[in-house]
């Protein structure tokens, strides 16, 4: 019982709602109910042509990751559209397969629609993906015209089956994952908490423990934004009184994510006594009051500040834990009855719309692929036009793209290497091989959101098996992938880079745009002595655009880039991080009646010194800055409050540009008095 509760433990903490589980298990369950209903079918009433087993197969892997509508009705007709477009594309490959160079033509149309229909959001995506994958299938399958009334089962049952099973079978359930991301919060903040007790065991913090917590707190903090997503906000997405349940909750989730960092910083200062991180843990109700009463006696002492946070962690964790025990006895009951809404998007087809730029590009980079490929293969150029056309998916610049062509062909390269072993160690076993290839379909679905070379990898394996079980796996054919497969890479790569580029810097510079709006809508709700929830969805907000800088910053440090000061860029995201954790204090500190004139002239030298440097943009990622050293002065969130986070959040700006804000007559420094001198 003891290890089902850890090996659970284990499983949230890295894996937050279990929703990598559900993907790998809805991806590979549709695959394989839908692979033994066409084989009744074949068997029973009628033989199927191969294309109809390579749709069915292909289309629930897209029912299961392409299909991300809310409800189950909306993504039940996202499928049946699906549907309907893989019927229409597979007919036209068909009709034209006697006339080739028309039928590539009209490949690359389908693939420019397909981009395109990304304007129309999530459905207009999924809808894309059916049309783009039943192309390929129908011109590499080649049916013939009479064929198509049996070939059209593939589809049609693919659908059914992957509805059933994500509605029925595993279905969403936002009480559930809620819950279960909450629960993914308090195993990772136990594991913030076991890494304060061991350096308070050793008395010290060394450069490796402040690494490993900042890890964990970058762990923390995208589990807390998960969680955050589920909890249910009324239209506009402000709390008011009648959500006042559902605040809440956001407030304690708020707290504890808060409560966290708060101990991780000021431990990086002073540790905490081992006795108190372990009173924490262990929820020792005596001794932490014992603890409090001690740090009155060591007021205005670094020991003090540590163990007031770690104390204000213990409180906020024991909170989170109380919410989860509720949740568990009301499943959420109390918050259900709060109305979601989402405003659609507006309809862009003009070439300033991103998503416009990038079907051109891929389209572009599919014509190369398509044509080097065929100069290689006449049978098997497919694989060049599939990796250029996957390269794109879910990038947001050119950075990201060559990241993604190279994780492809890695993933490729060894999962063929290791999968022509495997096959031909399993030769004439096909009990075995087919288990194996069902396991690797799981896991390639399962790490698909962490690692996209992981899933290209298990996919190449499952290739490679099923070749094998063919008869017709040969190192010469796997070699012809590998090549294809760089090829579309390459080709995806280039055009990226050359074509309409959506440049990394550009990219950082619209997140980072985002994170100086969001923060300067902070600050002025504040002065305007907004609410505290308002003021909390405008925090997380600030962090939300944070994460998206982390994102868009990515390839700046990788290890393909040109940059080759991988320090600044850490410095810089430390900046942005350390005034989006201040913004947080901020907004769970500010009370309307402390907001006086002194406040808001604060505020106005700090929202005076964004309007300097937001212009800039991303250019603070190439300022060279000195080392910080640690400072003498402490935390004491315990008095200063909004006030020292209004101080905190200009002081931090100061340091984007450091040579250049500190003689502005608005920078924090001169424009107000620090409160340590007050």
């Amino acid at each position: 019982m003891i290890f089902g509760f850890e090996f659970r433990d284990w499983l949230l903490a890295n894996d937050p709602a279990l929703s990598r589980l559900r993907m790998g298990s809805r991806v590979t369950l549709s695959i394989m109910l839908s692979f033994l209903i066409l084989f009744a079918i074949s068997t029973l009433i009628v033989p199927l042509p191969t294309a109809s087993y390579g749709l069915g197969i292909v289309l629930s892997i897209e029912g299961g990751v392409a299909v991300r509508d809310k409800g189950s009705t909306r993504q039940l007709i996202t499928r049946l559209l699906g549907c309907i477009a893989s019927v229409v594309v597979v007919g036209i490959a068909a009709a034209l397969e006697s006339h080739r160079i028309l039928s590539d033509f009209i490949f690359l149309l389908v693939i420019f629609l397909a981009s395109s229909g990304r304007v129309y959001g999530p459905r207009g995506f999924a809808i894309g993906m059916f049309a783009f994958t039943s192309y390929f299938m129908g011109s590499y399958f080649q049916p013939k015209i009479a064929e198509l009334p049996l070939v059209v089962i593939g589809p049609v049952v693919s659908a059914l089956v992957s509805h059933w099973v994500r509605a029925v079978l595993l279905p969403d359930n936002w009480r559930r994952d809620l819950l279960r991301s909450l629960e993914s919060v308090r195993v990772r903040i136990n594991q913030i908490l076991f890494k304060l007790a061991a350096v308070a065991a050793d008395g010290k913090v060394e450069e490796a423990d402040r690494q490993e917590l900042r890890q964990l707190e970058d762990r923390l903090k995208e589990v807390v934004l998960m969680a955050e997503s589920f909890i249910p906000r009324p239209p506009g997405g402000v709390f008011d009184g009648a959500s006042a349940p559902a605040a809440e909750l956001a407030i304690r989730l708020f707290d504890a994510h808060l409560a966290t960092e708060s101990a991780i910083m000021v431990s990086f200062q002073s540790p905490p006594s081992f006795a108190l991180v372990h009173a924490v843990i262990e929820d020792d109700r005596a001794v932490l009051s014992a603890e409090e009463k001690a740090v009155a006696d060591i007021e205005g002492q670094l020991q003090s500040e540590t163990a007031r946070a770690v104390l204000w962690l213990g409180a906020a964790r024991r909170q989170l834990m109380e919410t989860i025990d509720a949740g568990r006895r009301t499943e959420f009951a109390e918050i259900a009855s709060i109305a979601e809404t989402s405003t659609p998007e507006a309809v862009d087809f003009s070439l300033k719309n991103p998503l416009m730029r990038s079907a051109l590009q891929i389209t572009l980079a599919s014509a190369i692929a398509m044509t080097l490929g065929l100069a290689l293969s006449r049978e098997r150029w497919f694989w060049a036009v599939l990796a250029s056309f996957l390269v794109f998916t879910n990038t947001n610049s050119r950075g990201d793209t060559a990241i993604k062509a190279l994780q492809r062909s890695i993933g490729t390269l060894f999962g063929i290497a290791f999968g022509l072993v495997l096959a031909t160690v399993l030769t004439g076993q096909t009990a075995i091989a087919v288990v194996v290839a069902v396991v690797c379909i799981f896991l390639a679905f399962y790490f698909l959101q962490i690692s996209y070379a992981t899933m290209t990898f298990f996919i190449s394996i499952v290739l490679c098996l099923i070749y094998g079980m063919m008869g017709v796996l040969t190192f010469d054919l796997l070699k012809l992938r590998l090549e294809e497969t760089v090829i579309g890479a390459v080709a995806g790569a280039l055009v990226a880079f050359l074509v309409l580029p959506s440049r990394t810097r550009e990219t950082l510079d619209t997140a980072i745009d985002k994170w100086f709006a969001t923060l300067k809508k902070l600050l002025s709700a504040v002065s305007d002595k907004k609410s505290q929830p308002e003021l909390i969805v405008i925090a997380q907000e600030v962090d939300a655009c944070y994460r998206d800088i982390t994102l868009a910053a990515r390839p700046l440090g990788s290890s393909w880039s040109i940059v080759t000061r991988p320090g600044q860029i850490r410095q810089t995201l430390a900046i942005f991080l350390s005034v989006t954790y201040w913004s947080r204090i901020l907004a769970r500190n500010h009370t309307a009646d402390a907001v006086d004139d002194d406040l808001k002239r604060r505020i106005a030298a700090d929202i005076a010194l964004l309007d300097v440097v937001a212009p800039r943009g991303s250019e603070c990622f190439l300022v060279t800055r000195k080392q910080m050293k640690p400072t003498g002065r402490h935390l004491p969130l315990w008095r200063g409050g909004a006030r020292l986070a209004v101080e905190m959040i200009g002081s931090t700006l100061d340091r984007l540009y450091p040579h250049e804000t500190q003689d502005l007559p608005f920078a924090a420094g001169k424009a107000i008095a620090p409160l340590n001198q007050e």
